[in-house]
């Protein structure tokens, strides 16, 4: 990040979201086929929360684009089985619906080949249904392989960050399908970005605005399972249907990188078989869409169980309990992960004054280099932001903070005592 892109967003307290109707209008997102610096995507797309679409020259250096492909751009399922041939992976059935989703299984890496081979060879037909391999922790299960190279746009990600530094788990995911096969409607985990590569065959993207989501919801508040639907023209069921804009429709051919903005929902097609590869993350400039959400998620918990407000001991600690089982995480884990970060970035920032060494990974040291002290600083703005608003908020000063190693006003001071310092020393005029 450089001086001009700090200056600009350091003052902000809340991101600025600029209108999303250029969408509604031209169905147009940006086409980025040059050399683009970090600075201008970060103003660009990152901070107004806007799609973009990279061609394949970021990814062209990639080994999986050379070593699981055919010359003929056709998955290589020789060298896949090679590679992963006794792996267990989750694949989910497209052709059946369990709570909004598809069901998955565990099997074989080499039972899913030998399923997608008979598949294509029957006219991308079977009496097993579509079957789609998706949300393939490869990276983890396979950390010295290094089939691909993040990035440096979507580097700054907290989330990933967090399981890594906890070595629990990861939101980088490998997918494979056959042609016809599709993900469901809806938003990403914790209102995250994405980015998706895709390494070999096409796929289609419907995006919606963040918003336009409340118009596609049925009677009870649901929101649909295929928004293509034709059930969702029935006013009696869908009473706001009319109301929504159309789409964004995108086609993302081999080679090409979707950025996938947060809040934004979206429901993905295979056109052909297709490999591709997803990173759900989360930063400085989405932290407040993800706090938001939360706040959102415990709110609908409490009315769900309301009537037992007065009957239910450790009332509150229950509807976070249930918050955590229905969205994967409570404000303890959130108000934990933002200590990791500030701690992460305050140990940069520190190592570069005094020129000890960082107890953080070699991996996480190098990015935030490449990143910048620019960015460490503003990252810390950010994670202050939201510590404070967390000191402000009802639900999470009934907690039992007694126990937890993060102490929020102490963390605050903590976080503005770094950044005093590396001003004072003049670090940020290194560059």
């Amino acid at each position: 990040m450089d001086i001009d892109a700090y200056h600009n967003c350091s003052s902000l307290v809340k991101m600025p979201r600029q209108s999303y109707e250029q969408f509604w209008s031209s169905h147009f997102v940006d086409y980025i086929d040059k050399e683009l610096s970090y600075s201008k995507f970060f103003k660009k797309y990152l901070l107004p929360n806007h799609p973009c679409m990279f061609s394949r020259r970021f990814t062209e250096d990639w080994k999986c684009r050379k070593q699981w492909v055919t010359e003929e751009g056709k998955p290589n399922f020789q060298k896949l089985l090679q590679e992963f041939e006794e792996t267990p992976v989750p694949v989910a059935n497209c052709n059946a619906k369990e709570y909004n989703a598809n069901p998955k299984q565990v099997m074989p890496f080499k039972e899913f080949i030998h399923y997608w081979k008979e598949y294509i060879q029957n006219g991308h037909s079977s009496p097993k249904g579509c079957l789609y391999l998706k949300d393939w922790h490869m990276s983890r299960d396979f950390p010295d392989h290094n089939v691909y190279t993040t990035p440096i746009f979507f580097s700054s990600d907290w989330l990933n960050e967090y399981w890594d530094t906890l070595e629990v788990d990861d939101y980088r995911f490998v997918y494979m399908g056959p042609k016809g096969s599709w993900t469901p409607f809806h938003a990403d985990v914790f209102r995250s970005y994405s980015w998706s590569a895709n390494i070999c065959g096409r796929k289609k993207w419907l995006l919606y605005p963040p918003g336009q989501e409340d118009f596609l919801r049925d009677t009870h508040g649901n929101l649909p399972y295929d928004v293509t639907s034709a059930e969702l023209q029935d006013r009696g069921l869908f009473p706001q249907f009319e109301e929504a804009c159309q789409p964004l429709e995108i086609i993302q051919e081999a080679g090409e990188i979707i950025f996938v903005p947060s809040g934004w929902h979206h429901q993905v097609y295979n056109l052909e078989d297709t490999i591709s590869i997803n990173h759900n993350w989360l930063n400085g400039c989405n932290i407040d869409i993800m706090w938001q959400f939360l706040q959102n998620e415990l709110s609908s918990v409490q009315k769900e169980i309301e009537e037992w407000r007065n009957t239910m001991d450790s009332w509150h600690q229950h509807c976070q309990v249930i918050m955590k089982a229905c969205s994967g995480i409570d404000y303890s884990e959130f108000a934990a992960f933002l200590k990791i970060v500030a701690e992460n970035r305050m140990a940069f920032l520190n190592t570069r004054s005094s020129g000890d060494s960082s107890d953080y990974s070699r991996h996480l040291s190098e990015t935030l280099t490449t990143l910048g002290p620019y960015h460490s600083a503003f990252d810390l703005q950010r994670v202050a932001h939201i510590i404070e608003c967390l000191l402000c908020n009802e639900d999470f000063k009934l907690l039992d903070h007694s126990m937890s190693t993060f102490q929020p006003e102490t963390m605050l001071q903590q976080i503005r005592d770094t950044i005093q310092s590396t001003r004072g020393q003049h670090l940020f005029y290194q560059e």
